[in-house]
């Protein structure tokens, strides 16, 4: 058990931090499954509503610290071609 001061608000803030980033990855996995689930079910109109809110997601993810800038382009890039491949 910690007794310094600062090292218990340390692990206070880690206990937080910890806590905020399993919600994101979770919500970033759901996100780019639901646009999966979509292009293999081979339905262009879902794949595009999903890939819409992927999009968008992905990038307040990036405003939040989530993941890199680079990191979502290549991401959105990747489900845009996998949307894009849909057959009609």
């Amino acid at each position: 058990m910690a007794h310094h001061k600062s090292t218990i608000k340390r692990i206070r803030q880690t206990v937080k931090r910890t806590e905020r980033n399993r919600y994101y990855r979770t919500r970033f996995k759901n996100i780019v499954k639901a646009v999966t689930v979509a292009v293999e079910a081979n339905d262009k109109a879902a794949a595009q509503e999903a890939f819409k809110v992927a999009n968008r997601q992905i990038h307040k993810l990036v405003s939040k610290g989530f993941i890199k800038k680079t990191t979502a382009a290549r991401k959105v890039s990747r489900l845009n071609i996998m949307v894009n491949k849909v057959a009609a």
